[in-house]
């Protein structure tokens, strides 16, 4: 039995007797908000994807599968295995339409709610809360791929409808919910990239109470602005928050540095996390560090994957040691996914795997995806002379809000990323022509848990920092800590 609704006391969070609780866990991935790289390996945006597989499969089909799909990525076996580990939240990004449409605007989808209620209620039995997060909000809150936003403008910002019908919906949400002492509270907008700034805590002031009026109990998780690492305008703190940051390190990912272990690599991690922890650290509130993990390497690309895989698990050990010392809240990022980051993974002999292997193999030499981009000379030798001239031509292109992406980002991010991986969802839809409705489920049968392999190094790191350990520390700042720069280390 959960004891109570938790809430905020201070600088913890407890349940209604007062005793300490400590988030730890992981996002559940792209299931309610399907991701490029790492849900199915389809091109661009979901909802690009959604609009190709309807048109080839036609509505039953379509319909039937990702109904399927929806239900084989997290059933009560990825529940008890997840609990099995110690761990005890899962966060749940979802895609606001799937209880509301563009075109048919607050009017609720009750349907959205089939699978969100089942999955709470699968985890409320092994006594793992869950965190509601809107990964995608109408208009796009920052300009990647992760919010659904095929424009890479984030519009949120600009039209103060986009901004009011995100607060209805959470209030749809709220009413569902309130109550439920198994849901750990709401995460009403993920990795916020307002470039203004004083709008995002401008709009938790407007969402906080409209929540509140409904629920008044559950906790809110509050990301902080630029994919969870500023905090510019931020002056005061609201009732029974946490206030989120998002850790990743580039030395988790192809381009970045290899982890070695050494002295200066650990006082960096450190560092950039108390960086990105200085406002909670000043206001004495809980941290929660709603994302971070490495990228893995693929045996099948990479001939020194194993080495590489096990400096990528140090390195994780080494940031679970950081938020040990701070005995914060944490949700890696993720559960499970196609074999990039997951801690369960579709095995690549799967049906769905090798139905789109060679679909990966392209898009990987076109660079379409953000994340786990390897080298390609073909994509490298269009990119980087087009990145020298816009340098040469606006110096000042590459302060271009978000600011550290750099040029490079914003070309990959805008054309792409964008406009290229867009002009290949049909050809991925296509390899779903014709099949039987016994074809598209044993496709969507192979996220079931039964069928994915786990990813052993992650799961042990992450298991035996399930539970805190010794004293917590004080948070000190240091002037070196104050001045560490912000790396191109933004998550989902």
């Amino acid at each position: 039995m959960a004891t109570g609704i938790l809430k905020v006391d201070g600088e913890r969070v407890v349940d209604e007797k007062g005793n300490t609780v400590v988030l730890r866990g992981a996002g559940i991935g792209g299931w309610m908000n399907m991701e490029n790289f790492i849900t199915a390996g389809y091109p661009g945006h979901e909802h690009e994807h959604r609009a190709a597989m309807l048109k080839v499969l036609g509505q039953e089909k379509y319909e039937y599968f990702f109904d399927k799909w929806l239900e084989y990525y997290f059933t009560d076996k990825d529940a008890k295995f997840f609990a099995s580990l110690g761990l005890n939240c899962i966060r749940i990004p979802f895609n606001y339409r799937h209880f509301e449409d563009d075109m048919n605007p607050r009017v609720l989808k009750e349907e959205g709610f089939k699978h969100l209620d089942r999955v709470i209620k699968l985890c409320a039995n092994e006594k793992i809360y869950t965190i509601l997060d809107m990964h995608t909000v109408p208009g796009g809150q920052n300009p990647d791929w992760h919010s659904d936003n095929a424009t890479s403008q984030a519009q949120f910002w600009d039209f103060k409808d986009h901004q009011d019908r995100t607060i209805w919906l959470w209030e749809q949400i709220a009413k569902r919910y309130k109550g439920n002492p198994w849901i750990a509270g709401y995460n009403p907008i993920n990795e916020p990239c307002d470039p203004e700034h004083w709008r995002l805590p401008a709009f938790y002031d407007r969402i906080e109470p409209a929540i509140r009026k409904i629920d008044p109990d559950h906790i809110l998780w509050l990301d902080g602005n630029t994919f969870a690492m500023e905090w510019k305008f931020f002056d005061k703190i609201l009732p029974n928050c946490v206030y989120a940051l998002h850790d990743y390190s580039m030395m988790g990912f192809p381009t970045g540095d290899r982890f070695k272990g050494t002295e200066e690599q650990c006082t960096k991690l450190e560092r950039q996390f108390k960086r990105k922890a200085e406002f909670m650290t000043k206001n004495k509130t809980p941290i929660w560090n709603g994302e971070f993990g490495p990228v893995y390497a693929n045996p099948r690309l990479d001939a020194d994957a194993e080495t590489i895989n096990t400096e990528r698990y140090n390195l994780l050990s080494q940031q679970l040691s950081v938020y040990d010392k701070y005995q914060i809240h944490w949700s890696i990022w993720l559960y499970k996914d196609i074999g990039v980051q997951g801690m369960v993974y579709t095995n690549p002999e799967s049906a769905w795997n090798r139905l789109i292997q060679t679909f990966l193999d392209k898009k990987r030499g076109l660079q379409l995806d953000a994340w786990g981009k390897y080298p390609s000379k073909e994509a490298e030798e269009v990119l980087n002379p087009l990145v020298q001239w816009i340098d040469k031509v606006s110096p000042t292109a590459k302060d271009t809000y978000p600011g550290p992406w750099a040029t490079e980002r914003h070309v990959l991010r805008a054309v792409f990323q964008t406009f290229l991986s867009k002009s290949f969802a049909a050809e991925f839809a296509e390899l779903f022509k014709g099949k039987s409705m016994e074809e598209l489920d044993a496709l969507a049968h192979s996220f079931h848990y039964d069928e994915c392999l786990q990813r052993e190094g992650l799961n042990k790191a992450m298991s035996s920092h399930a539970k805190i350990h010794g004293e917590k520390q004080s948070i000190v700042m240091s002037k070196e800590d104050e001045d560490t720069s912000m790396e191109m280390e933004q998550g989902q």
